[in-house]
């Protein structure tokens, strides 16, 4: 039976257990979407942009820990698809991404609708291929399927000439397994670095276990949580990484960095040992890397060796899958004793009691915590919970307890305005059975708002919570502690109704302007199972997200609410939001 490039395509991508394509057709993909239109056993999700179709993909991805795919044709669509892609890459998600090119013959002639693709996307994808041969598209796919979720994940790009889809072969006989000579991720840490790590941290005083995204993409929770318990340590926890341990838990002294807790970014600086599981020690956590815990040795354990000492150096490295190395870790730790630590969490206990997350409540106005707390109460924590960036996005990891892994989905590293909402969609089919809000603002939610009319085509019934301060918030909470106030273009002068906007796309929409009508207007939207919610929520527009780390800043030196408001700061503090 001979079968075309675009129906060997189709076809390797159901035998790896695709059950839905997030894309937006165009000339340069019409064979491969022919092909998808003759079969049921993949749904294509029909975006209105391709920035959304690739936040969408990478939310069922986080939500699923399948990885997502998406399908865009040439030209724009693999440009428009280019932040999306960066946002996976930064935070290590599992996505391929399938572009159209223009016919092979073409290639190199600024035809219509031509760009490099690979070219675009080398420096924001794990790999990407270009196939040139109707014969390696189902071995293509297969690699890409593998180098995208195994090792530490990413995007992976397949650019595909239009030539190759329309070109006639017999049916390839498809492999299950592959084997790559250049691709071999580490699984398991050396023995000796195990004993290394394990006499440290038998030793240590003052220690702190720092965990981050790669606990949740490396499906190590469970083994996090033993490891934690075992050893009686304090954990905190990363944007990325809430949830892997759970928040309600009485080691957990809250997430760390610029926006972290009081007592998380004391105990790291005066930390005499740091077990860092599946973190990569970026600048929002470290601050002042000259000022970064002076006192501590740091045990590092990661998938990828080129984020070990990257950043900060380190004592003991532990190269490996976090969730093998640490079920090595905890194999090794069995019967032995630590150094008794009850004086260094008596002066945590004492950090703690500062309450570094309060805040004032004030008559007449909604404040924004009050809206995450409230959200918090009405979902029981058991809500799969996405944002956009900004202010929105901090009060969220601040003040709703993730206590499960996949439930706290949002750009950490790329810090995306405009994924909340598509990545909300993306996460409520993978997970329909789960109630997915969608925390935004006034200014992240119209840079991807047409996929609300997608929402309702595919009936992905999510809330969506918009903090609307009229402001674009952490712009101009800067402006305000750095820049004396001067607030340059961060005023949103010509916002819609939002009500109207969201009824227009067949929504609901519902205002809310009084914090008594707040827990009644979201005890009443996720009622509506089969609905979406959009409540536009006005709220201070002059809260701040507090404690605050200032750029230049180490971790005891943070601005705490009250205390702080009106800081000022040198000119080492003028720097990029």
């Amino acid at each position: 039976m001979k079968l075309n490039g675009a129906q060997i395509l189709v076809q390797s991508l159901k035998n790896e257990g695709v059950d839905h394509i997030f894309g937006y057709p165009g000339g340069a993909v019409l064979h491969i979407y022919d092909a998808l239109g003759a079969q049921d056993d993949i749904k294509h999700i029909l975006v209105r942009h391709e920035q959304g179709a690739t936040h969408a993909a990478d939310g069922y991805a986080r939500a699923s820990g399948k990885p997502g795919v998406v399908l865009v044709t040439s030209g724009p669509g693999i440009t428009n698809a280019v932040t999306g892609i960066a946002t996976a890459h930064m935070d290590s998600i599992p996505m391929v991404v399938i572009s159209g090119q223009v016919p092979s013959p073409l290639i190199g002639n600024d035809a219509f609708q031509e760009v490099d693709a690979v070219g675009i996307t080398r420096s924001c994808v794990k790999h990407n291929f270009l196939i040139k041969d109707i014969n390696q598209i189902s071995l293509t796919i297969k690699k890409a399927f593998h180098i995208a979720s195994t090792g530490r994940p990413g995007p992976v790009l397949i650019d595909i000439p239009k030539d190759i889809t329309i070109a006639q072969i017999q049916e390839p006989n498809y492999i299950d397994t592959v084997d790559m000579r250049s691709y071999q991720p580490v699984v398991d840490a050396e023995p000796k670095q195990i004993i290394k790590a394990v006499e440290l941290i038998l030793s240590a005083k003052q220690p702190v276990i720092y965990a981050g995204g790669g606990c949740v993409i490396g499906n190590a929770d469970q083994e996090l949580r033993e490891f934690t318990r075992q050893l009686g340590f304090p954990i905190t926890q990363t944007l990325m990484g809430l949830g892997a341990y759970p928040a309600k838990g009485e080691l957990f002294i809250g997430m760390l960095g610029m926006h972290g807790t009081y007592e998380a970014n004391m105990t790291m600086h005066d930390s005499d040992c740091v077990i860092a599981v599946g973190a990569r020690f970026d600048d929002r956590i470290t601050a002042n890397i000259s000022k970064f815990c002076p006192t501590a040795k740091i045990i590092h354990i990661d998938i990828d060796p080129s984020s070990i000492g990257k950043n900060v150096a380190v004592n003991v490295p532990l190269v490996g899958e976090v969730k093998s190395v640490l079920k090595d870790l905890i194999q090794a730790l069995k019967g032995k004793k630590t150094t008794d630590i009850s004086a260094w969490w008596a002066q945590i206990n004492e950090w703690r009691g500062v309450d570094s997350l309060a805040y004032q409540t004030k008559e007449g106005v909604i404040k924004p915590q009050t809206v995450i707390e409230t959200l918090y109460e009405v979902t029981k924590g058991e809500a799969i919970v996405t944002s956009d960036v900004g202010q929105h996005q901090m009060w969220a990891a601040q003040y709703y307890h993730f206590n499960e892994p996949r439930r706290w989905i949002n750009s950490g590293g790329l810090g995306t305005m405009g994924f909340g909402l598509p990545a909300a969609m993306g996460a409520k089919l993978a997970k329909p059975d789960r109630d997915v809000a969608c925390v935004t603002g006034e200014g992240s939610i119209q840079m991807m708002l047409q996929e609300l009319s997608t929402m309702l085509q595919y009936n992905t019934p999510v809330k969506i919570i918009n903090l609307n301060n009229g402001y674009l918030g952490m712009v101009r909470q800067w402006q305000e502690f750095f820049y004396e106030k001067r607030y340059a273009m961060s005023y949103m002068e010509a916002l819609p109704d939002f009500v109207k906007l969201a009824e227009s796309y067949g929504h609901i929409g519902v205002k809310v302007e009084r914090e008594e009508d707040l827990k009644p207007a979201l005890i009443e939207a996720f009622k509506q199972k089969d609905r979406t919610v959009f409540l536009d929520i006005i709220t201070d527009p002059n809260e701040n997200v507090f404690p605050m780390i200032p750029s230049g800043a180490g971790h005891n030196e943070m601005l705490l609410a009250g205390r702080d408001e009106m800081a000022s700061t040198n000119d080492e503090g003028l720097d990029q939001v």
